[in-house]
């Protein structure tokens, strides 16, 4: 019989994303915005409070954040949580991901101990996902992120986890740290601020920074430190197509040659690799390979080069069979450093610190997966480095790497820098250049034995898409369901014929007809095609954001009416099979591929 489990939930209070709007100084205006529970979050305490319930145990929930954020824990409490521990000072202020994983840490020790500790993958206002690994490494804990199921049976979780476009099938052993993903249960959700009124008091206590113990916190315990921010603002035609079925398609074939939108080989040029000789020197760039991760690992390789060969160093091409050393070294790579395989992320990390400990190392980069992230940050706060989550470009300013990252749903682009020797970043796939590849010779390559700790046993893995497809895809086609799966062959053929992929909204992938790796949104992918397709949805916002960086969207939709228009540069109003078939072959031909 499982014993009384004593558990965390730890939550963030964050803006409504759809509600930020920026102020003539190029800041937030926060004043009247609304605030709320992170959708993640929500996930964590729901769960927690359900396998309290079901233990006999205790669940708490701990947030940090201004006096506000004590309606996050109100509102969890209403739900059935047993207390809250709110972390509020002014000297938490401008706390970045490694300030923040340390202070709730400190107090997760400090409330504790806890035989669980469940957190959201990540937060919609940053999408890191670098707090939840980086509390881990603080804490010691073993931790597995995107549980989409969770069975206990005494202390063992087995546990179903939501990868990207992969299934992953682990077993840990209590006491652990896990990130929920968003299916994995009904959301804790009381939407009225009057009952959460009703909450006692002292059942929420507050923790200042002295009672945390020493810091330093804040942004003076910060490893990063963000620079400049501007908004990305996308500037959309909105044009309806009017006329007959054939006059509408005109107008669309005329609307994409003006905007030079037909040349759909702007996603796939290559610049020239900026690299050395193939030859070991100065501070290494190194970059993490996931196992099959093929183009990412290209793109993260030959930025790696170029980056190096700005500070006069070398890339290091690390990680479990990180592939064919001749492959490796034409897309950048000096120096490889192999791993033994059957390594889960948290073995990959202790090795990763251990060399950077080693060697000189300038930067160190990856992929923006469930893997990487939990590499790097890792790695992170172990070593006290800076990291940037999900990086969309890099630049070397000053001998200092510079990535800038989207925030707030992709509104804004922000410029960040590490303040530490080693600086970090994890990066979006399909954002980087694929750059041609360079001939050199053989490059050394170094195998370290590691030995695996087993604390995440990983009973199986099942890849049901490819996540690299869609986001270096110049073509897309948004799925929403006013398509039918009935209908999905015919869309299959005009699909074919644009040598396009899907995307899908989150009501698609809800009800399973297609991947979870194709939703694109504020809980899904971001994407930047060179054309977008939208086909049958309605345009809400948490869908549409994901496309902002898109080239030229055409929509279609039978409502007139529909929000879709308005993210569009052109729009026709009719049933999606008559204007495809009238649309694809015109397209088809006209496409510069």
């Amino acid at each position: 019989m499982t014993r009384p489990l004593r558990i965390a939930a730890l939550v963030k209070q964050i803006p409504k994303i759809e509600a930020l709007t920026l102020g003539l100084d190029g800041r937030l205006q926060r004043d009247g915005i609304e605030l709320h529970m992170n959708d993640y979050c929500r996930r964590a305490v729901a769960k927690g409070y359900e396998l309290a319930q079901s233990t006999g145990g205790s669940l708490t929930v701990i947030t940090l954040g201004p006096a506000s954020a004590e309606n996050v824990l109100r509102e969890a409490i209403a739900f059935g949580a047993d207390r809250g521990v709110h972390i509020t000072d002014a000297a938490f202020a401008g706390s970045d991901t490694y300030a923040t994983a340390r202070a709730l840490a400190r107090a997760v020790q400090l409330a504790g101990p806890f035989d669980l500790v469940l957190l959201g993958r990540n937060s919609v206002d940053a999408d890191t996902g670098q707090v939840p690994p980086q509390i881990a490494q603080f804490l010691g804990l073993p931790f597995a992120t995107g549980v989409r199921e969770l069975a206990l049976d005494n202390d063992t979780l087995r546990l179903r986890l939501e990868h990207d476009d992969e299934w992953v099938d682990v077993e840990v052993e209590l006491p652990a740290m896990l990130s929920c993903a968003e299916r994995l249960c009904d959301p804790c959700k009381i939407k009225d601020p009057a009952v959460w009124a009703t909450v006692n008091a002292t059942k929420i206590t507050r923790l200042s920074a002295a009672d945390l113990g020493e810091g330093p916190w804040g942004q003076e315990g910060s490893c990063t430190k963000v620079g400049a921010v501007r908004a990305v603002e996308v500037s959309r035609e909105r044009v309806m197509a009017d006329g007959n079925l054939d006059g509408q398609v005109d107008a669309v074939i005329a609307m994409l040659a003006a905007r030079n939108a037909l040349d759909v080989r702007a996603n796939e040029q290559s610049s020239e690799l900026v690299a050395g000789d193939g030859k070991v020197k100065g501070a290494a760039v190194v970059v993490t390979i996931e196992p099959a991760r093929t183009e990412i690992t290209r793109e993260l390789l030959g930025e790696a080069a170029a980056l190096a060969a700005t500070i006069d160093g070398h890339v290091v091409a690390f990680g479990p069979v990180p592939g064919d050393a001749r492959r490796l070294a034409a897309w950048g790579a000096d120096a490889i450093v192999a791993l033994t395989s059957d390594l889960v992320e948290e073995d990959i990390a202790s090795a990763l610190r251990e060399y950077v400990g080693a060697h000189s190392t300038w930067a160190v980069v990856g992929p923006s997966t469930a893997w990487g992230r939990e590499v790097l940050s890792r790695v992170a706060g172990a070593i006290g480095a800076g990291l940037t989550g999900d990086a969309v470009e890099l630049e070397v300013r000053d001998s200092r790497l510079v990535a800038w990252k989207p925030a707030f749903g992709g509104k804004l682009v922000a410029e960040i820098l590490c303040t530490s020797v080693v600086q970090m970043a994890t990066v979006r796939a399909g954002v980087l250049s694929a750059r041609t590849p360079r001939d050199v010779g053989p490059i050394p390559t170094t195998v370290l034995d590691v030995i695996p700790r087993s604390r995440v046993r990983v009973l199986g893995k099942q890849r049901e898409d490819d996540s690299d497809e869609l986001a270096s895809a110049p073509v897309v086609i948004g799925v929403g369901v006013g398509v039918s799966p009935d209908d999905y062959l015919t869309l299959d053929t005009l699909r074919d014929k644009l040598g396009a992929v899907y995307c899908a909204t989150r009501k698609v992938t809800d009800m399973g007809w297609m991947p979870r790796a194709r939703q694109v949104g504020i809980t899904g992918h971001s994407i930047a095609p060179r054309l977008f397709i939208s086909v049958g949805s309605s345009g809400k916002f948490n869908h549409t954001v994901g496309v902002r960086g898109a080239g030229t969207i055409i929509a279609i939709n039978t409502d007139p009416n529909a929000m879709i228009f308005d993210w569009a540069d052109i729009g026709i109003v009719g049933d999606w099979r008559e204007v495809l078939e009238a649309l694809t072959p015109r397209l088809a031909a006209a496409l510069i591929r």
